[in-house]
């Protein structure tokens, strides 16, 4: 894949470890993080599509078999890149799943269990080990991925929903701790975006990409869907000089679909042209 068109060098000199890196946003994030002059270290189960990431991103990228569930392949991931690269200056806790479904009254404890040990405790190790090697810095910017689950009920399953809504709130306690140290801590959600695992669950394929797209399209006015560059640009924003004001924030980036919600009536059909609503029906 090409670099972005807008993508620039000013992340030039920096270095970012990328849990979930190897595919959707993760992928994503770390081809924009290269293409805008970092090196990247891929943090991922996903041994083959990670290494074969690394060889398309170049010297500059290394990959590192991770599950975020078990704080020693964290560490690990934060460790190589102070081995690789020498430093760390942006940390993006990004590794995610859907995880448990179902009812309430029916919910397997044992899945909810691991949602909420992916989502949310293997965010919280993130930021813990990156704030290991940050705080003594006195830089860094910490990055999490939430999801509009966390503010809009119905949109994503129980425990999913706890944990994501579990990241802003953990997002902004330490954001508050960290930035007499000079780190910034922000969170990012994104709506429906192509990658493989949204394509499983609206198709049931997880390689259903552009079927997955057209799905997602025709659900949104804008008439296209969310793909994983558009976070990717979120991130590299965050990330750089250019949000050195931004600490404790949610950049929502989901296509107005939290904010925004129905079509606005008022747009086209019987309201679009002028008028007033006044006192018991009547109008002019």
């Amino acid at each position: 894949m090409n670099a972005p068109a807008s993508a620039g060098r000013r992340l030039e000199g920096r270095v970012g470890v990328v849990t979930g890196g190897a595919s959707g946003i993760g992928a994503g994030a770390a081809r924009r993080l290269a293409a805008d002059g970092a090196r990247v270290v891929i943090a991922d189960l996903q041994a083959e599509t990670a290494e074969a990431l690394a060889r398309e991103l170049g010297d500059g990228c290394r990959w590192i078999g991770t599950d975020v569930t078990r704080e020693p392949d964290v560490a690990a991931a934060v460790d190589l890149a102070l081995s690789a690269f020498g430093q760390l200056d942006i940390m993006f806790c990004n590794a995610g799943v859907f995880g448990a479904y179902g009812s309430i009254a029916k919910s397997r404890m044992e899945d909810v269990d691991l949602t909420l040990a992916v989502n949310l405790r293997g965010v919280f190790m993130g930021m813990k080990h990156a704030a290991r090697v940050m705080v003594p810095r006195r830089s860094g910017v910490i990055l999490a991925t939430t999801s509009p689950a966390a503010v809009t009920g119905g949109v994503g399953n129980h425990a999913y929903s706890a944990a994501k809504a579990g990241i802003v709130g953990l997002m902004r306690s330490v954001a508050a701790e960290l930035r007499p140290h000079g780190i910034r801590v922000n969170a990012i959600m994104p709506g429906a975006i192509v990658s493989a695992m949204t394509a499983d669950m609206v198709t049931g394929d997880p390689g259903a990409l552009e079927r997955t797209a057209e799905l997602l399209a025709a659900q949104t006015p804008q008439q296209r869907p969310g793909r994983p560059e558009d976070i990717a640009a979120a991130v590299s924003y965050l990330a750089s000089d250019d949000a050195a004001f931004v600490t404790g924030h949610t950049l929502v980036v989901d296509g107005g679909y939290t904010a925004i919600g129905a079509e606005s009536p008022y747009a086209t059909g019987a309201y679009a042209e002028p008028g007033a609503f006044l006192e018991a029906g009547r109008r002019r």
